[in-house]
This record gives C-alpha cells, sequence and structure tokens, in this order.
C-alpha cells in the first residue's frame, strides 16, 4: 500500500471532489471517466417514466428534498462548503466532447438549471481488528468513502437533455479525457461502464480512472441520474483506493436514500 498517497488523500478529504483528488495525485490529476449505466443497467437507464415537460422544482423544495443527516444510518452529511462548490467557469475539458463528463466528476451541474443544491457524505471510518498499529490496520482506518452529491432541477426537458449529454460523451470518452479544474489539470485513462443505481428514471454509471502526476492510478465512480425533473450526480473517491489503486463499490446506501426523497 502507498501510505503516502493515502495520507495525501485524507488531508485533502474535506475539499472538492476535484480538489481532493487532485491532492491525492499530488497535484495533476484529471479525467472525467464515463461509464454508462444505460439500457444494460438494472433499474436506472430505463426510458423516461416522467413527461419531458415535468416542471422544475423551487429552490426550497430542492433544499428540502436533498440529503440530509437523517437520511443515513452511516457516516456524516454536511451542506458543500464553499471549496466544494466547483462553479462551471472553472471546469474547462480538453475535448467539448468530453466536457460534460467534466462537470458531472466535479459536481458542476450541467445545462441551465432552475436551481442547484449540493451535499457531502463522508462515510464513518472502520474499526480495524485487532489493537497492534500496522499497515492493514492503517489502511482500513482509510477504506471510507467521501461523496459529492449534486441535486439540479430543471424546466421543459432540460434533465432529459442532461442525461442525453452525459450518455453521448460517456460514449465518445470511454479512451480517456483530460480537463481542467480550478488552476488544476486533470487526466482521466478510462471511463468503464458500471451497473446503474436502482430508484431513477435513467442513471448513468461510470469508474473513471484518474492518473497521478507519478503515473499512479485510481478509480473514481461517477454516477447521474434523473428522477423527473431533477438531476442528482454523485462522485465518489474510496480514501484507501486512492492510494492502492484497487477498485471499490459504489455506495449505493447513499443514491438510494437521495433518489428516495425525490419520490
Amino acid at each position: 500500500m502507498r501510505l503516502t498517497a493515502v495520507r495525501r488523500t485524507a488531508l485533502a478529504a474535506s475539499a472538492a471532489a476535484l480538489a481532493l483528488l487532485v491532492t491525492a495525485c499530488g497535484g495533476s490529476s484529471d479525467d472525467d471517466g464515463t461509464k454508462t449505466g444505460g439500457d444494460k443497467a438494472e433499474g436506472g437507464a430505463a426510458a423516461s417514466a416522467a413527461p419531458a415537460a415535468a416542471k422544475a422544482l423551487t429552490a426550497a423544495e430542492l433544499e428540502k428534498a436533498a440529503l440530509a443527516q437523517a437520511d443515513v444510518d452511516n457516516g456524516k452529511v454536511t451542506k458543500a462548503s464553499a471549496t466544494d462548490d466547483v462553479s462551471k467557469d472553472k471546469v474547462k475539458g480538453g475535448d467539448k466532447a468530453c466536457e460534460p463528463l467534466a462537470f458531472a466528476e466535479t459536481g458542476v451541474p450541467l445545462g441551465e438549471p432552475a436551481a442547484t443544491a449540493k451535499r457531502s457524505w463522508t462515510e464513518s471510518p472502520k474499526k480495524p481488528s485487532g489493537d497492534e498499529v500496522t499497515e492493514e490496520s492503517i489502511g482500513a482506518a482509510f477504506d471510507l468513502d467521501k461523496a459529492l452529491v449534486t441535486l439540479a432541477t430543471y424546466d421543459d426537458g432540460g434533465a432529459e437533455a442532461v442525461l442525453k449529454d452525459v450518455k453521448e460523451a460517456a460514449g465518445k470518452c470511454a479512451g480517456g479525457f483530460t480537463f481542467t479544474a480550478v488552476g488544476e489539470t486533470a487526466k482521466i485513462a478510462k471511463v468503464a461502464e458500471d451497473k446503474a443505481p436502482g430508484g431513477a428514471d435513467e442513471a448513468v454509471a461510470m469508474t473513471m480512472t484518474m492518473v497521478g502526476d507519478e503515473g499512479d492510478e485510481f478509480p473514481v465512480k461517477v454516477v447521474v441520474t434523473r428522477k423527473g425533473s431533477t438531476v442528482v450526480s454523485f462522485t465518489v473517491l474510496n480514501l484507501a483506493a486512492a492510494g492502492t489503486g484497487k477498485d471499490f463499490p459504489f455506495p449505493t446506501e447513499i443514491s438510494d436514500a437521495q433518489l428516495a426523497k425525490l419520490g
């Protein structure tokens, strides 16, 4: 296990999704992974069940529908901090075709939403077995997920258009891409299709393999879902995986809780 990389990631755990990833890499992580749950995904990528002209939620309704501490049994939910809230003008895709993936990875709402809300969730640390401090026990302490949850609501079929753009970008950019966010360059080696979580009218699920400045690679889970007129994206980093490069499962407990609140 590369403990140095794990420590770097842990220190960045309170930063925005991209900032956290860049810190874990030593400052040069990138690329939006592209992974489409698409039509193959169970419970998520099916055709729309909501009318194309579904009305957007109000800002107050969206805030009420956003994930809250009472909705989870594990971990801590907070409103996204100022450093978590990356603005759209701070993210630029090296290839315009891949820009929707860059936005999704950094928690930037696509299109022109009527209202937005962001939440951060950090999994509770797992207690290592035994009392002796070992490399394995340190790794277990860092085996936790951090998620940035971004909600955006749209009028006039805007939510459907967002999912369409993300699906198209995932297909075009599966071989990788680069982008910049908050002045940092990030590189994605590849975007792989994942099984989309249930509970949504549409969903695109991806594992993006990010590349560090020393050539190390690690996975980031990015899932974009639509429930009626609202799009919810999830960007998830596992702190241990950032150090080891090993894959990890997407925490469906968070998507289940968030999508359930949207009705």
